[in-house]
């Protein structure tokens, strides 16, 4: 099946694929841009769990400060490089992991830090395992792992901190 230009064009803006990553999904997909992004989708997930085991020794560190200056929040994203450190995409990952960290108050960064004897919920108090605060449909994971796919690095969340008034 030939793909128009332009359908491999409107992919590759809305998913940040690759173009011959793109052209395949489509072909795949015999056209349908659902089922092409879906294809992509899956396959950027892969490939984070291929990068994971890379060093992330670069990044950046966000502040979020909520309307009002009462609740406020620092994050640090670490990438392989600082060339992505430097992006959109990775900074606006930053900014929503900062705003996710204030408004759902995680306190572990994920499942392996829970202590056994505590027994909440770690959708509730893992930042990797809680839904998203603007698509609660997705978790944070799968949110780090499309970018990681979109910007072709490992990356991870070193740490995190929540600031709240008389807390």
């Amino acid at each position: 099946m030939t793909v128009p230009v332009g359908h491999v064009k409107t992919l590759r803006e809305q998913t940040g694929a690759g173009v011959m990553e793109c052209k395949r999904a489509l072909e795949e997909a015999k056209g349908d841009m659902a089922k092409a992004v879906e294809l992509l989708r899956a396959r950027g997930i892969a490939q984070a769990v291929i990068q994971s085991h890379r060093d992330t020794r670069e990044g950046l560190v966000e502040a979020y400060v909520h309307n009002g200056s009462r609740i406020g929040a620092l994050v640090e994203l670490n990438c392989e490089t600082d060339f992505v450190a430097r992006t959109a995409e990775f900074r606006e990952l930053a900014h929503a992991l900062a705003m996710q960290v204030a408004a759902m108050a995680p306190v572990y960064t994920d499942r392996s830090q829970v202590p056994t004897e505590d027994s909440r919920n770690p959708e509730e108090v893992c930042l990797l395992q809680q839904p998203w605060i603007k698509d609660p449909g997705r978790v944070v994971r799968d949110l780090i792992a499309e970018v990681s796919a979109k910007v072709g690095e490992n990356i991870r969340v070193r740490r995190f901190a929540r600031f709240a008034l008389g807390e």
